[in-house]
């Protein structure tokens, strides 16, 4: 009895702890779907006012947010492709430890830049939008070349893929298409023999038609009336005949 108590508690005990190991997945998963819902929303509502600045406030203050928004776009697109990418190639995790670097840099240039979108001095400001620029398209830059070397790099395993599928369709193809006229062991052997030819050299006529008959077939008899004066053969177990005055 008391082991039948140790084992029902022991699966109790199991089944709580099992229920709330799931309770933690399914909390953690929701928890990671709302901060990427808002995460997104967030980039979203950033991305639509950096626009709204790059094309509403002229001057320098209007491309501080065109850098903004130009570095933005390009190191989220490269993310991306290599997200997406390292998935199918496993060689890219170099790629991608190379990216983590260069968004580090990223990183810090939108955190600068979004510190002098509100800076009130303009002319301090137009001095140090040269180097701003110059290290925005190098950071871009970098980043699209690893954006670009990325598809070119799946675009050839695809084209490889496909020639070779190509060729291998082709081969198929033709055999296919390649069929031999020679007949098949064993075709000879039911072929008939020659016919057999007379003196004359014309076929002879091994199985004669219904109308030419056999020629060594014995002919049939016509049959005839008995002979009156040929003396007839009579039998043991015949009768004899009676004479046709007799009653």
């Amino acid at each position: 009895m008391e082991a039948v108590v140790a084992i029902l508690v022991l699966l109790f005990v199991a089944f709580v702890a099992l229920g709330v190991f799931v309770t933690v997945k399914v909390v953690t998963a929701a928890k990671r779907g709302v901060e990427r819902t808002v995460t997104q929303a967030r980039r979203t509502v950033e991305d639509t006012a950096l626009r709204a600045k790059s094309y509403g406030q002229p001057g320098v203050s209007g491309e501080i947010s065109q850098l903004r928004l130009s570095l933005r776009t390009s190191m989220r697109a490269t993310q991306d492709a290599l997200q997406a990418a390292v998935a199918e190639d496993t060689t890219l995790q170099e790629s991608l430890g190379l990216f983590g670097r260069l968004s580090a840099h990223g990183h810090e240039l939108d955190e600068e830049l979004r510190r002098l979108e509100r800076e009130p001095d303009k002319v301090r400001l137009g001095e140090r939008l040269p180097g701003l620029r110059e290290r925005t398209e190098r950071i871009t830059h970098s980043a699209e070349s690893l954006r670009w070397a990325t598809r070119d790099r799946a675009r050839r395993f695809a084209d490889d893929d496909l020639e070779m599928l190509t060729a291998q369709i082709d081969v198929e193809a033709g055999a296919l298409r390649h069929w031999a006229a020679v007949e098949p062991e064993g075709e000879a052997a039911a072929k008939p023999w020659p016919p057999a030819q007379d003196g004359r050299g014309a076929p002879a006529q091994t199985w004669p038609d219904e109308q030419s008959g056999a020629p060594d077939a014995p002919q049939p008899q016509s049959i005839t009336g008995r002979d009156r004066n040929q003396p007839r053969t009579t039998y043991p177990w015949q009768k004899s005949a009676r004479p046709e005055g007799t009653v």
